[in-house]
């Protein structure tokens, strides 16, 4: 736009020449020559050679400015009229024109004096003359206008020279003008749009909903002023290019003259170039405009996302607040309103954070530029409700379960009281007779009809079933329910026993006889035993204090068995601290004996060549497991168990998912060794041992961490043993499951490492639940041929690995290693989809086989376990993943 500018815009402008212009001592009058050169006239003019050079200077300058430069590459055509005037006036106009015309001249043609004496001399000076004017032109000299119409049509003359060309000087001047007004108009209007974008493209987006309010409305305002002066400039432009065409519009034969013509092309120019400029600067706003927009969205975004996770943390917090699930009945219910009044109370938050993720979504599916930005916050948002919903139906379920579990024992405990004093409220002199010992048993009867509907008849599956429940103090409290339960069975059991005796007796014809002292209730003969449960209901609270009323009441442990398991515990306790201490230690003395030393300047030098770098490869996580053990966490920890060894379990179960790390130690430790026996003769380690005085070298400090999680496994098992139906036992049972698992997860890793020939990515086939070797015969079917007879065909041995989205079947190789060890490694041959298997849990003939098929049997697998056990195992696990791929489906 500027250039275009720069050329329609002349140095001069008929503003800065008015007055000379309006002298009118020289015109363009708009006709044209017969090739189409401009024609400047100089008409007659009294005080010619009076006019300043300057002056004279510029109108020509301008005048020869305006055609276009096609036309006046042609030349210019001059006619002088001096009718009126002498040959002086004649030889000063040609004097002036020949040392100032600026433009290219073709010719130039003298109307010569009127006058007899003016015009003689006017044809002997210009051929006397002709030569001092410097003309490389012809100078035609003329004697009236009728000569010069036989040069110049008389449409391109105006009428004070025969012609018939419509000029008016100030109407030509007032074009002009207006003209290069309006190119100006264009070219501060394109720079004011061109200065307004560059602050656009320049704005930094500001951070908050006010600011970003602020600059929007600044600009929207901006552009709406800009819009309007373009609407201004427009406006201006039709109106000139009206003005311009005035006289063809009012006159259906008149025509444009070329000039005219040219203005007309030169206005509409301008209007296309603002137009153009309009367009551009329209489209730059639109994307401008959109950005500021979507930048208010998102701080309004930013800004209630703030807000509704502030409100959602603290919800969370209220929530991860509720963890007490109750002791009896009353507190359960209690704590289901209050979980039902936080539930309400989160409706709102949770409303609203939906809300938001969905505006969240709507702004990305609309091109966000932050969608980077945008698209996290939804998914936290998703996130938290999801965790909120998920844990308040936990908390539900965890409720309800409590609530169940202190109805049940509450039923239980009322049952028992009311057996007890069902058993004490039968007289036994009543009892002694056929009538009174049916009653009775049909009473008894009655009653244990409801045994089944209020006692906890199987404490394993009780305890399997409020499992997940069951605290120290409400597993005490079942414990002693499930005793008394066990009693008041027993007591009801004797007392049916006794009375069944009773009632057999009586069917016998006997006479009657007056009472045996034995059988009187108030003198009870030592040697004859009263039915057992008989009595008042003290009795059972007095059985429950004395071991020796029944021998189903004995005790497990009888005082000095107890005081020798605490002592065992203690010493077990004592162990493992020691042990932890020492262990501790010697992490800490490697990282920094040997894996600080190597970043040492003063022993780089010793290090050899193919250590370099490889600090990682040969300590593994060594670093993240001593920060784990040391004295601030777990070692603390454990010590923390001194006076209270039934708090061992739950260090090592809350530690569960911190005790992983070993498996990505052990998953490295082939490299470790390998890379060892290239450089572990090396002066380096030499001397980092001699500094810290170890009697081993580091090799076996490396085997540490392996033989520790096995001592874990060792040391629970011990403090199981000596735990038994004490208080933290089902804990207990639980630590060790845990670590057997990180023992079973860590075998399992280090099988895995060494399978060769498998194209894709292990990690992407999900957990590792199995692995193991099994006999394999395979039954393919292809077209109509099928193996039969696969008994006579030798089994392949094959090791299995089960993943949750694979199975694969490779080869188990032994390699010898540098003459140290055979390592194990495994050759992909086969994998299933276990998306697409079925399984055949029975083979007819041989109970350790089990089948699994694909395609609906298209290839069938038959697999051999080395013992029934193990193909249980393996079945259970798989109908497990099968289970759950049928679950993710429905």
């Amino acid at each position: 736009t500027d250039e275009i500018m720069q050329q329609e815009i002349r140095p001069l402008v008929a503003v800065d020449i008015i007055e000379q212009l309006h002298r009118q001592f020289a015109i363009l009058s708009g006709g044209r020559g017969k090739d189409g050169a401009p024609i400047i006239t100089f008409p007659e003019f009294a005080g010619f050679s009076d006019i300043p050079d300057e002056d004279f200077l510029n109108v020509v300058t301008y005048l020869t400015s305006i055609p276009s430069l096609e036309a006046a590459s042609i030349g210019f055509i001059i006619i002088i009229d001096r009718r009126r005037d002498k040959w002086s006036a004649v030889k000063a106009s040609l004097t002036r024109i020949a040392g100032a015309f600026p433009g290219n001249l073709q010719l130039v043609f003298v109307l010569r004096p009127s006058r007899f004496i003016q015009r003689t001399i006017a044809d002997i000076g210009i051929k006397l003359y002709r030569d001092d004017f410097k003309m490389k032109v012809p100078i035609i000299m003329l004697n009236s206008v009728s000569d010069l119409h036989a040069y110049i049509d008389k449409s391109q003359l105006t009428r004070e020279l025969g012609g018939t060309l419509e000029y008016g000087h100030s109407q030509w001047i007032h074009h002009r003008t207006a003209i290069e007004n309006f190119a100006m108009t264009v070219k501060t209007t394109a720079q004011m749009l061109q200065s307004f974008g560059t602050d656009l493209a320049e704005t930094e987006l500001p951070n908050d909903v006010q600011c970003t309010e602020e600059l929007l409305s600044a600009h929207t305002d901006h552009h709406g002023k800009l819009k309007d002066e373009l609407k201004l400039a427009v406006k201006q432009g039709a109106t000139l290019l009206t003005c311009i065409r005035e006289p063809v519009t009012r006159s259906a034969n008149s025509k444009l003259s070329p000039d005219e013509l040219e203005n007309v092309a030169t206005v509409e120019r301008l209007l296309a170039q603002l137009d153009e400029t309009e367009k551009a600067f329209d489209q730059f706003w639109t994307k401008h405009h959109l950005k500021l927009e979507q930048c208010l969205q998102l701080r309004h975004f930013e800004h209630d996302f703030r807000e509704v996770k502030l409100a959602l943390d603290n919800l969370m917090e209220g929530q991860a607040g509720f963890a007490d699930i109750g002791d009896s009945v009353t507190r359960v219910e209690h704590l289901l309103r209050e979980q039902k009044h936080l539930e309400e109370k989160g409706q709102e938050p949770l409303e609203k954070a939906q809300s938001l993720a969905l505006h969240g979504e709507q702004l990305i599916q609309n091109n966000h530029y932050a969608v980077d930005s945008i698209r996290p916050k939804c998914v936290e948002l998703r996130r938290i409700c999801d965790d909120f919903t998920n844990e308040t139906k936990k908390k539900y379920d965890i409720l309800g379960k409590s609530l169940e579990l202190h109805k049940q024992l509450d039923k239980a405990s009322q049952w028992c009281e009311a057996g007890i004093y069902l058993l004490a409220s039968q007289a036994v002199d009543k009892c002694q007779s056929q009538e009174g010992a049916e009653t009775a048993l049909v009473e008894i009867e009655k009653f244990l009809v409801t045994a089944k509907e209020h006692q906890l008849s199987n404490p394993k599956e009780f305890y399997n079933q409020f499992d997940m429940i069951l605290t120290p103090e409400i597993k005490a409290n079942a414990q002693r329910i499930l005793r008394k339960l066990e009693d008041v069975q027993e007591m009801f059991d004797k007392r049916q026993v006794s009375l069944k005796k009773l009632a057999a007796k009586q069917t016998r014809p006997v006479q009657p006889v007056a009472p045996h002292p034995e059988s009187s209730p108030k003198r009870a003969s030592p040697k004859i035993t009263r039915p057992a449960g008989v009595g008042s209901p003290g009795a059972f609270l007095n059985r429950e204090r004395n071991p020796k009323a029944s021998p189903l009441t004995k005790p497990v442990f009888s005082p000095r068995n107890i005081c020798i398991s605490a002592e065992n515990r203690c010493h077990i306790i004592n162990e493992l601290i020691e042990t932890e201490r020492v262990y501790v230690e010697e992490l800490q003395s490697i990282i920094q004996g040997y894996a600080s030393e190597m970043d040492n300047p003063s022993l780089v030098h010793l290090i050899p060549a193919t250590l370099q770098n490889k600090k990682d490869i040969l300590f593994g996580n060594l670093l993240e497991i001593y920060e784990f053990h040391n004295r601030q966490i777990f070692l603390k920890e454990i010590e923390n168990c001194i006076e209270n060894p039934e708090l061992l379990a739950r260090c090592f179960l809350k530690r569960k998912e911190d005790l992983q790390i070993y498996e990505k130690y052990c998953q490295n430790k082939p490299r470790s060794e390998a890379l060892w026996r290239q450089c572990g003769d090396s002066i380096f380690f030499q001397e980092c041992q001699r500094k810290l005085d170890h009697k081993l070298s580091l090799d076996a400090y490396l085997l540490k961490p392996v033989q520790r999680i096995t001592k874990y496994q060792l040391l629970l098992k011990e403090m199981l043993k000596c735990s038994k139906n004490s208080e933290g036992t089902a804990e207990l049972e639980e630590a060790l499951a845990t670590m057997l698992d990180i023992i079973k997860s860590v075998n399992d890793s280090m099988h895995q490492i060494a399978i060769t020939g498998y194209e894709g990515d292990v990690s992407e086939l999900g957990k590792l639940l199995m692995q193991g070797s099994f006999n394999v015969w395979t039954d393919h079917k292809k077209g109509h041929n099928k193996v039969k007879d696969l008994a006579r065909f030798k089994p392949m041995q094959r090791h299995l690995f089960l993943y949750t989205k694979m199975l694969l079947f490779c080869k188990k190789r032994e390699e010898n290693t540098d003459g140290h060890e055979k390592t194990a490694s495994y050759s992909f041959k086969n994998s299933l989809k276990m998306s697409t298997v079925g399984i055949t849990e029975n083979v007819k003939g041989d109970n350790k086989k089990f089948e699994i098929w694909y395609n609906g049997r298209e290839e069938v697998y038959i697999i051999q376990a080395s013992s029934v056990e193990l193909k249980n195992t393996w079945i259970s696990e798989i109908r497990k993943v099968l289970t759950g791929q049928l679950e993710a489906c429905r």
